[in-house]
C-alpha cells in the first residue's frame, strides 16, 4: 500500500511539473524581455506640433533606459524621410496621408484613418520600415479664413471658395513651398474644386508665419494644420473641405525595421504615447507652444508626466 501512494505521489508530482512548464505564467512576454538598450537617433520636422512630438519620443525613450541622439526639427518631410531610408536618423512621425501619397506616390487619397494606416504599414514595410500605432488625431492640412471675413462673404466651404473667386471675388493665399508644391497640396485643390488664385495673390512664406498673415490681413485665405491651436485662439474657422480632397493624416512614429529588431521595447513604449494623442489634447499642446510661448520640450515633459506615461524627464 505505501509502495502504492509513492507512486501515485511522484506522478502527482510530474503532472503538477509539466502544468506548471505550460501555464501562461512561465511564459515571456515581449514587455519582460531584456535587451541592450542602445542609441536611437530621433528625429522631427520643423514646425510646432513635431517639435512636440519629437520630444515626446525623445524623453519617453529616455525614461525607459534608451541612449537618445535628439534630432528634433531635423527639416521637412523629404528631408526626414530621406535621413530615414539613408539610417542617418532611426525613427520621426509621420502622418498616414503623408505616407501614401508623398512618399509611396499614391494619386487616390484615402479618407478612412485605419484604412490609410493599414495600407501604408504593409506598404512600407517594403521600404524596410515598420509604422508602429497611430495616434488617433487627425492632423489634414486645412485652408482657413477669419470668422468675419467668412461671414461677411458667405463663405463656410473649399466649394464656397471657388465660387467667390470664379465669380471675380478677391481672394490672396499665405501659404509655405511645401504645401504649394507636393501632390496633395495646393495644385490638387485648385484642380479638384475648379479654380485658380491670381499668382500674384500667392504669398509664400514659413508655415509658422501663415497664421500671424492671415490675423494682419496680409491675406484672406492661409493654409494650416486642422489641429493648430491658434485655429480658435485668433478666431479663424477651417474651411469646409465638402469634396474631400485632403487625405487624413494620422501621424505615427516610423522607426527602422532593423533598429525595431534590435530594440523591441520601442514599440512598447510608443503605443501607449499615440494612444493617448487625441486631437483636443494635441490642440491643447500646440496652443501651448504658438500662443502660450512655452518651449516645446517643457511641453512633451509636462504631457507625458500628466498622462503618467514617464517617471520623470531628463
Amino acid at each position: 500500500m505505501k509502495k502504492q501512494v509513492s507512486i501515485l505521489f511522484a506522478v502527482l508530482v510530474v503532472i503538477s511539473l509539466l502544468i506548471g512548464a505550460c501555464t501562461p505564467a512561465s511564459i515571456e512576454t515581449p514587455a519582460e524581455v531584456e535587451e541592450e538598450k542602445g542609441l536611437i537617433v530621433v528625429g522631427s520636422k520643423d514646425f510646432s506640433e513635431q517639435f512636440i512630438l519629437g520630444y515626446i519620443a525623445v524623453l519617453a525613450l529616455q525614461d525607459a533606459g534608451y541612449e537618445v541622439d535628439d534630432q528634433v526639427g531635423l527639416g521637412g518631410t523629404a528631408v526626414n524621410r530621406e535621413a530615414l531610408l539613408a539610417g542617418e536618423i532611426d525613427m520621426y512621425w509621420e502622418y498616414t496621408g503623408t505616407g501614401w501619397m508623398a512618399h509611396l506616390a499614391h494619386e487616390e487619397p484615402i479618407t478612412n484613418p485605419q484604412e490609410a494606416y493599414d495600407k501604408v504599414k504593409a506598404e512600407d514595410a517594403g521600404n524596410g520600415l515598420v509604422w508602429l500605432e497611430m495616434a488617433p488625431f487627425n492632423n489634414t492640412y486645412t485652408l482657413m479664413m477669419q470668422q468675419a471675413t467668412g461671414d461677411e462673404l458667405g463663405i463656410v466651404s473649399l466649394s464656397d471658395l471657388s465660387a467667390y473667386i470664379n465669380g471675380g471675388g478677391d481672394a490672396s493665399l499665405c501659404i509655405n513651398q511645401e504645401f504649394y508644391a507636393r501632390p496633395d497640396g495646393f495644385r490638387g485643390v485648385e484642380e479638384l474644386y475648379g479654380f485658380q488664385f491670381d499668382e500674384a495673390q500667392v504669398i509664400m512664406m514659413d508655415s509658422g508665419l501663415t497664421y500671424k498673415a492671415l490675423q494682419d490681413g496680409e491675406c484672406t485665405t492661409a493654409m494650416g494644420f486642422a489641429t493648430d491651436g491658434r485655429i480658435a485662439a485668433f478666431g479663424f474657422f477651417n474651411l469646409e473641405d465638402d469634396l474631400q480632397y485632403f487625405p487624413v493624416y494620422n501621424p505615427a512614429p516610423v522607426i527602422r525595421q532593423e533598429v525595431l529588431e534590435a530594440y523591441p521595447g520601442v514599440a512598447i513604449i510608443m503605443g501607449p504615447v499615440a494612444q493617448s494623442l487625441t486631437t483636443e489634447k494635441m490642440m491643447e499642446l500646440n496652443k501651448r507652444v504658438d500662443i502660450d510661448e512655452e518651449d516645446p520640450i517643457d511641453v512633451a515633459c509636462d504631457f507625458l508626466m500628466t498622462e503618467g506615461l514617464v517617471d520623470s524627464c531628463p
